[in-house]
């Protein structure tokens, strides 16, 4: 067995792994909001009710996507031909267009559940200011420097 037998079996077997662990991820999903569409459902008939069971699955489904998506980069990581380098590009467009929309629909109804809170995670703020910490790195002297 030469080195690239092993290779393309190795590929293989990590492309099989990780379509399978993206499949899983979305059918989790799936079969969570599914579950939880049944119960909210017979005790409660308010959208607002299932605003969040949909934000949820908006996230298995991302998750999923790019699962997906990694194993047809490794797919064609091995030996690519100018064929599969075209189906990876049409396939990579229109999952990342899949979740670019899914992403958007998620912040809009984050917005909609509640208006004061940033529905982007990049908007909000890495480091809040805490409590006797100095409100920016200006603010506060250098040590050694001119008082």
């Amino acid at each position: 067995m030469s080195w690239d037998d092993i290779l393309r079996t190795g590929d293989h077997l990590a492309v099989a792994v990780v379509e399978v662990a993206g499949a899983a991820v979305i059918f989790v999903g799936a079969v969570w909001a599914a579950l939880r569409f049944l119960v909210e459902g017979l005790r409660h008939r308010s959208a607002a009710v299932f605003t969040p069971i949909r934000l949820t699955l908006g996230r298995f489904l991302t998750l999923g996507l790019e699962f997906q998506l990694a194993a047809d980069i490794l797919r064609t990581a091995v030996s690519p031909t100018f064929d599969q380098i075209g189906k990876l590009a049409a396939i990579a467009a229109i999952r990342t267009a899949l979740n670019f929309f899914l992403r958007r629909e998620i912040a809009q109804e984050k917005r909609q559940i509640d208006p004061d809170r940033p529905a982007d995670p990049a908007a909000e703020p890495s480091h809040a200011a805490r409590p006797g910490a100095p409100a920016s790195s200006a603010a506060a002297p250098e040590p050694g420097g001119p008082s």
